[in-house]
């Protein structure tokens, strides 16, 4: 048995993987609280992850829990985790999704040198959604708790830190730092430097790891919590979309994950760098050794949310009237900036609904075009992949959207490729608990390559398996440049 952690934004989720019968056997989750401001803020206390963990682990068996050989431990990005010297978290956590630090986005920038610069030297852009500007805004905003901090970490780090007492961080969730250099894969000091030129910053952060190493064992005090096996190895973790990269077999060039969440994202596997130069796609590295050049949406299913909680209908009505309402949405177009954007980067930019007339002002074709417009902000991203080289003929859907019909049907259509998604379609959970595996087993002395096992153990649901309709896909490619030449115009309101 092996156990897959994954602390996202709106919950904490466990899973409990059977590597012998190959499948999943138990999920649990707790749900997760937010902190909200109208600056921007989007946070959490990393007290409420430990809480949410224990919560997961109280609703599995004894028996199952004494049978677990390893842990995994997936992390929703880009969080920061500022710690004093005795452990102490130092000021609520920090998320990918806050927008605050628009401001310190632009000091370190300016004293890199200008964001060409921080793309060419370290792959990357300084976006509010990264830790680098979250770092130097505690410094402006809480002087006293800055001069204390000791440590940085990520939120799966803070996991792994839990679990083992050990400090370090694995190459794939750091590049998502902004400060490593994502081609050597160390930390670049030029960008530490421009973040806090007063304090050497590189004292607080961890070691590196490799992928396939353990990050430590489970120690007594956690063990006792958490009623696990004390001593089972901790597997290095990593981030939610480069442990959905495992969890949904995208390890290998030519493959293209799509995660349907409250943000959205897509990303694919390369075996080397892939830097764009207009910062549009981040250049990460994998939790397998290679690298995962991603694209993220801030609002991606949030955008069906809100409408559907505008119209106080189910869930199952929402599939209902969407897929009884045809594509275009007659005429109505969502652009579902509603927590600002990533990409484009418009952090503060707001949703707006355009087209509207007195023959299609309804609540179906609102509801379908906040669906429409969420997938047209993922389509943008194989398109730059492709642009920058990056060859796609496998594309596999994740997230709670993927369990939709209308949704899996609606990205095959505008992306005009086939989609699949997997029997178990646990993501990045899932993901946690088979690197949690794959490094059980280096420790066994078994060198299986990742993609060995990760083709042994995960199964295609046939069912659910989309095709592009040719109709739907002719239709997509002109409303779809339609939507491409509306951001274009909106985003000069927000800029």
């Amino acid at each position: 048995m092996f156990l897959g952690i994954d602390v996202g934004t709106q919950s904490v989720k466990a899973l409990l993987y059977d590597a012998d019968r190959r499948r999943v056997i138990d999920v649990r989750s707790a749900p997760l609280q937010l902190i909200t401001a109208p600056d921007g803020t989007r946070a959490q206390l990393a007290a409420w992850w430990l809480t949410a963990l224990g919560q997961c682990l109280a609703n599995f068996t004894r028996a199952d829990k004494a049978c677990i050989q390893a842990i995994g431990v997936s992390g929703q990005q880009h969080g920061f985790v500022p710690l004093a010297s005795d452990g102490e978290v130092l000021a609520p956590v920090k998320l990918w999704c806050d927008t605050s630090t628009v401001a310190e986005c632009a000091q370190i920038t300016d004293r890199f040198g200008g964001q060409e610069r921080c793309i060419s030297e370290v792959g990357n852009a300084i976006l509010p959604g990264y830790t680098a500007p979250k770092i130097l805004w505690l410094k402006n905003n809480l002087p006293e708790a800055y001069a204390k901090l000791t440590t940085i970490l990520l939120p799966h780090d803070y996991i792994n830190l839990y679990l083992t007492g050990e400090r370090a961080m694995e190459y794939g969730d750091a590049s998502g730092t902004a400060l490593l250099d994502i081609r050597q894969r160390r930390w670049h000091e030029g960008m530490l430097a421009a973040v806090d030129p007063d304090r050497d910053l590189s004292t607080a952060l961890p070691s590196l790891v490799s992928a396939d190493a353990s990050m430590g064992h489970l120690h007594a005090k956690a063990a006792s919590a958490l009623g696990l096996p004390v001593r089972i190895p901790v597997a290095s973790g990593g981030g939610d979309n480069m442990m959905s990269a495992i969890g949904t077999g995208n390890v290998s060039p030519g493959r293209m994950t799509v995660s349907l969440g409250t943000s959205g994202t897509v990303f694919a596997s390369a075996d080397k760098p892939i830097i764009d130069p207009q910062g549009a796609v981040a250049a990460f590295c994998s939790s397998t050794g290679g690298w995962l050049p991603l694209l993220c949406t801030m609002n991606c299913t949030v955008s069906t949310e809100l409408t559907r909680r505008l119209f106080t209908m189910s869930v199952s009505e929402l599939e209902q009237r969407v897929a009884a309402t045809s594509a275009g949405s007659n005429g109505v177009t969502t652009v579902p900036f509603f927590n600002g954007e990533r990409t484009p980067n418009l952090p503060k930019a707001k949703g707006c609904i355009l087209g509207l007339d007195e023959t299609n002002y309804c609540p179906d074709n609102m509801l379908r075009s906040a669906m429409e417009s969420a997938v047209y902000g993922l389509r943008a991203g194989l398109d730059t992949f492709r642009q920058l080289g990056c060859h796609i003929d496998t594309m596999r859907l994740t997230g709670g959207g993927a369990g939709s019909h209308v949704w899996r049907q609606m990205v095959s259509d505008v992306f005009n490729l086939p989609v699949s998604v997997q029997i178990s379609d646990e993501g990045a959970a899932l993901g946690a608990a088979l690197q949690a595996l794959w490094m059980f087993q280096h420790l066994q002395g078994e060198e299986v390559p990742l993609q060995v096992l990760l083709d042994e153990h995960l199964t295609l649901d046939p069912i659910r398996a989309c095709m592009p309709n040719e109709q739907s896909v002719q239709s997509y490619r002109r409303l779809y440049g339609q939507y491409l030449r509306q951001v274009e115009t909106i985003k000069t309101l927000y800029t």
